[in-house]
């Protein structure tokens, strides 16, 4: 327990908030896994200010289990923070720090898990995935997850460990983003009723995305599991016009979905067009060329497993818990199953009770759990 402590601490002090590079964690980690003779495989993004990493002990090849964490936290700006946000700060039964529940816990676990494999004759391959950006879209496991069986082999079973109070969780829905460009004319305020207000455009749209909405609460699939048991449709921001008296010819809306298992992504997307289509037509009698262009860029899969999936009952018998659960949050986890790799989400923490928020938290029992978890795990492997 006191090296998962230590581990946590040094974590906490690496502030991987998504916007700045997670290179100094990284660079910790590989020289943390290389002393204990792991193969190590680093993806770099794009910038070279990001990497993600792909590690394995034991025997070569395909099989074996992977454990699956994000290095990155969410900012703290503008939060009200009592204690240092970038310093492990112990108080009763907690330890304070960002990361500490989302995901730095488990990774923490992760990582002591690790040292207790490499002291050990391993029969089967025990493999870890480290991503970064997960706290924007899965960003960075989007790009890794194409080079996961080149580098180490696809594993027979994958735990991806977002904090579930070590629950098994099954599922959880899929996101995609959405931004739409809803273009009118310029002119004098004056003479408003001449031009096409983008604002207008903007607003009709999303009037049909409330209809859509309503459509998926009264007839779209169902699943009691969730606490909002539909797929939903978000606006999250609109933004538009330049100064009172000029009519504004742009406006720009971000908007998610979050769809269960039973509504395709791809039929939600084609029903958001139809619905910026049926806005554009509202306006089209007195502006022809009324036009909302509408662009996905981020998607994530969800997770649906079946209660009685072979993975679920190992992950159940790790933990010695008997029953499932499915979670609000998205995870990395629907890329792994994408793959035909069966996949759980199980980790320390709770999302609801401390994910994101100030003073962020984990307990030792939680932590206790899931090193007794590691534990079992690498029974499971020698």
């Amino acid at each position: 327990m006191f090296n998962t402590l230590e581990i946590l601490e040094r974590l906490v002090a690496i502030p991987t908030v998504s916007a700045d590079s997670n290179l100094e964690m990284i660079a910790f980690i590989r020289e943390y896994l290389a002393k204990r003779g792991f193969e190590l495989h680093q993806i770099d993004d794009l910038t070279g200010q990001k990497a993600g990493l792909f590690a394995t002990l034991g025997p070569a090849g395909p099989g074996g289990v992977l454990l699956s964490a994000h290095t990155d936290v969410v900012p703290v700006t503008g939060q009200n923070w009592t204690k240092p946000p970038f310093k492990l700060t112990h108080g009763g039964d907690r330890v304070f720090g960002r990361g500490t529940t989302d995901m730095k816990g488990f990774l923490a676990c992760m990582l002591s898990a690790a040292d207790s494999a490499s002291k050990v004759n391993l029969t089967q391959p025990f493999k870890l995935s480290l991503s970064y950006d997960e706290e924007i879209g899965c960003v960075g496991i989007a790009h890794m997850i194409g080079h996961l069986e080149r580098c180490v082999g696809l594993p027979e079973m994958a735990i991806v460990g977002e904090p579930t109070s070590m629950q098994v969780a099954i599922g959880h829905k899929g996101k995609g983003a959405v931004r739409a460009i809803c273009h009118g004319h310029s002119g004098h305020s004056a003479l408003a009723p001449q031009f096409l207000n983008a604002l207008n455009l903007a607003a009709d749209f999303v009037r049909e995305l409330r209809v859509l909405q309503k459509e998926l609460k009264e007839s779209g699939a169902h699943d009691a599991a969730y606490g909002v048991p539909f797929s939903t449709v978000h606006v999250g921001k609109l933004s538009g016009g330049v100064a009172l008296n000029i009519v504004p010819d742009r406006a720009d809306i971000d908007l998610e979905y979050r769809h269960l298992a039973g509504d395709r992504s791809e039929d939600l997307l084609a029903r958001i067009k139809q619905a910026a289509e049926r806005a554009m037509n509202a306006h089209r009698a007195q502006f022809p060329d009324a036009l909302i262009e509408t662009e996905p860029y981020n998607y994530y899969p969800g997770l649906n497993i079946a209660a009685d999936a072979p993975v679920v009952q190992k992950v159940q018998n790790l933990v010695q818990c008997d029953h499932t659960t499915k979670v609000a949050f998205g995870t990395e986890a629907g890329f792994f199953d994408a793959l035909g790799i069966p996949t759980v989400v199980c980790g320390p923490g709770s999302m609801e009770g401390q994910g994101h928020k100030p003073d962020e938290f984990i307990t030792l029992d939680q932590l206790h759990d899931c090193d007794r978890m590691m534990d079992r795990l690498m029974l499971s492997l020698v």
